[in-house]
């Protein structure tokens, strides 16, 4: 079931699972459904449906415009947590926050170096591509490294080509939810740890095992063998032929 929640959270779909022994698998193989096998010596078996629940995305808007109004409002339409700001108060910023900066030149390159000293997954600044190039390289010299330097979108948003000013934040959004999309949020979506994907499969019932948090195990020829429980551990070492190249 962690395995399998934790699939869901990186690939960012639900799923319905079917988990019961060999025999039930065959009998109620489904398409669409996640077949789990089970060495429960009760028996039965048993469905359960795995959807990934993620925690919104953080807006936040700096500055006063047309342009970032629009944004602001589009993002709580979405039901976003979304904060529009005339400082650089913008509460906390963590790994799901989006920062644009829409200052209109006023307070640019402070308010992006504020920016960028924040974990925000995005990071987006409301100027022309000369006025970007000329607010990086005051941060530069300011000693910001190249490679904060390059978080920066700038222009902020997708090329949508010519806008009326009210309509750059209809583009700056669509960027923002392909962001989004991809994956690209910190913790609660992602791919596992690597400790999360190292499996292997009980040779003798079929189940998925972790092989980090694996409490039963086998060495034969060699290679080592993984299980769920003392059941089929005693099994594969009651006769190890049955089931060696199964489940290394």
């Amino acid at each position: 079931m962690i395995a399998q929640a934790e699939r869901a959270l990186a690939e960012g779909t639900p799923r319905l699972l079917f988990l019961g022994t060999a025999e039930e698998l065959a009998e109620h193989h489904r398409e669409g459904v996640v077949l789990v096998p089970i060495a429960c010596q009760s028996e039965g078996a048993l469905e359960v449906y795995v959807e990934p629940v993620f925690p919104l995305p953080h807006l936040v808007v700096i500055g006063r415009s047309p342009a970032a109004e629009t944004l602001a409002a589009l993002g709580s339409a979405l039901g976003w947590k979304t904060v529009l700001v005339d400082d650089l108060d913008a509460g906390a910023i963590g790994e799901r926050s989006f920062v644009v900066v829409a200052t209109q030149g006023h307070y640019d390159e402070e308010a992006l170096q504020r920016a960028l000293a924040t974990p925000a997954a995005y990071v987006g600044l409301i100027a022309s591509r000369k006025r970007a190039e000329a607010v990086k390289s005051f941060l530069r010299d300011r000693g910001v490294p190249e490679e904060q330097l390059r978080r920066v979108r700038a222009p902020a948003g997708l090329d949508l080509g010519s806008l009326p000013v009210e309509e750059i934040g209809v583009a700056i959004l669509a960027e923002l939810v392909q962001v989004k999309a991809r994956g690209r949020l910190g913790p609660a979506g992602g791919a596992p740890s690597a400790s999360a994907v190292h499996e292997a499969v009980d040779p003798v019932c079929g189940m998925t095992v972790k092989v980090t948090t694996a409490r039963y195990r086998s060495v034969h020829d060699g290679l080592t063998y993984y299980f769920c429980s003392t059941g089929c551990l005693g099994k594969f070492e009651a006769e190890p032929s049955a089931y060696v190249g199964t489940g290394a």
